[in-house]
């Protein structure tokens, strides 16, 4: 699966996006967030204020609940602004 960073969260992990084999156990977009910080320091600090990172499955919205299954991209970002 393709995992994309944005914002301060790619700059605090230090690359844009990434291959990754998700463990069995990992099925929601919450339980990545914390399966990623536990993966180094420099996740732990991205992701450290979990709540508020937000989460897009293929480029869709999603709450951190919803089932990462048949999902090719995830997106991780800071909450936006407009302007």
């Amino acid at each position: 699966m393709k995992v994309k960073y944005f914002a301060w969260v790619r700059e605090r992990i230090g690359r844009a996006e990434e291959e990754i084999e998700l463990p069995a156990d990992v099925g929601t977009a919450g339980e990545l967030i914390v399966w990623l910080k536990g993966r180094g320091e420099e996740y732990a600090h991205a992701l450290e204020r979990d709540r508020f990172i937000r989460v897009a499955l293929d480029q869709r919205h999603v709450r951190h609940d919803a089932p990462l299954s048949g999902a090719r991209e995830v997106a991780l970002f800071p909450p936006m602004t407009g302007g």
